[in-house]
């Protein structure tokens, strides 16, 4: 029976028999129901554009909970754009570890210094002076203006995507034309009118109303199993009224991960420890580390592969441990081995350097690589 419904629902929606949105209703529904229903959020208790640009950059890819303790501690480190914009390029790095694609944390030192010196330290209010800044795209850009200066810009991320193909009965891949028009034009066309209630004495509608799309799609339009029955659009929901929630958003299938295997090498020598810097540009770029390199599972290319990243051959060469963990669409199974020099005195490439455990703990280092320091404590198996 299921089934059934949704082949005829999916037969009414490509005959174009969907209801017409209201988007003064939408938009009082939706801003009624997130007075009463937002989370509380540190960077919801402001209106300084910085602290809301710091939470936006932070929240990409990454969840609220795990967000906030990052925030405040960014917050307290660096208080003002003129802090973070004289901050040493390490110690963003180090702040930031653990939150994962480190570009964004270089992309706010250089934002920030791009707003010292064009604007003297006053984050711009227009929304194309916003968008030039580094690591800022139309979505940002438009959450920027809209939640900080309550202005009518639209914003679209992956949770209004969700809700408004829904509302809209969008059939289709909502990340391609005409699609992904059409839902940006429904987000400028309700934020529009958010703008206008404003006048009507609504004090910050258009920032309302597109924290409550996306605070609708985190909470309750969810990719699976949406509780519809709390949601506050149900009435005017195209994809609730035909039955074919579960068919929309029509997302093309996600690319298959690649499983990638990896050797780190803790080489120490009286309490140091072998660690280097990573490039300028790429992953983790200027992020310290484990020397590694990755290798097929034999002991030969284990061996090649710490000559390739030490620059030296090693010996005594021990497992300790196996770090599970995610970069982009690559599974990497990140296995650690130990050894101990007997001299310290070889000549090392620049990138490489002899640090102690409390050295090493003040540099920047990537989460996976900061777990190697426990496996040290404490050799086992760990995941991530």
């Amino acid at each position: 029976m299921p089934a059934m419904i949704n082949h005829c629902a999916a037969k009414r929606i490509s005959s174009n028999l969907r209801p017409v949105p209201n988007y003064r209703v939408l938009v009082r529904s939706l801003i009624a129901w997130f007075a009463k229903h937002a989370r509380d959020m540190p960077w919801r208790r402001t209106h300084d554009p910085y602290a809301i640009w710091i939470s936006e950059i932070m929240l990409q890819q990454t969840q609220v909970k795990t967000v906030i303790p990052y925030w405040e501690r960014w917050m307290r480190k660096f208080p003002t754009i003129h802090a973070l914009s004289t901050a040493r390029t390490e110690t963003v790095l180090r702040l930031w570890a653990g939150l994962g694609y480190y570009s964004r944390a270089q992309n706010l030192k250089r934002a920030a210094r791009k707003i010292r010196n064009e604007y003297a330290g006053d984050f711009p209010s227009n929304f194309n002076d916003v968008l030039a800044l580094p690591g800022v795209g139309p979505y940002t850009a438009g959450a920027i203006c809209s939640i900080a200066f309550n202005q009518p810009t639209p914003v679209v991320d992956c949770n209004v995507v969700r809700v408004l193909s829904r509302v809209l009965a969008i059939r289709t891949n909502p990340r391609r034309n005409p699609a992904k028009e059409q839902i940006w034009k429904a987000a400028a066309g309700l934020v529009q009118t958010a703008s206008l209630l404003n006048r009507s004495g609504g004090s910050r509608n258009c920032s309302h109303l597109n924290q409550a799309l996306m605070e609708l799609g985190a909470t309750v339009c969810a990719p699976r199993d949406p509780d519809c029955p709390r949601c506050p659009l149900r009435k005017q929901c195209a994809a609730n009224t035909l039955g074919c929630t579960a068919l929309i958003p029509a997302l093309a299938p996600r690319p298959k991960s690649t499983p990638r295997e990896f050797a780190a090498f803790v080489v120490s020598h009286q309490g140091n420890y072998l660690i280097r810097k990573r490039a300028k540009t790429g992953i983790n770029a200027r992020l310290w580390e484990f020397p590694n390199a990755e290798f097929c599972d034999t002991a030969g290319s284990i061996a090649s592969a710490a000559r390739k990243c030490l620059g030296f051959a090693t010996s005594n060469m021990r497992p300790i441990g196996t770090i599970l963990h995610t970069i982009t669409q690559n599974r990497i199974c990140l296995r650690v081995f130990s050894s101990e020099e007997e001299q310290c005195g070889r000549n090392l490439t620049n990138s490489l350097r002899w640090c102690s455990v409390k050295q090493i703990q003040k540099l920047p280092f990537p989460s996976a690589h900061r777990q190697i320091l426990r496996l040290l404590q404490n050799p086992k198996p760990l995941t991530r």
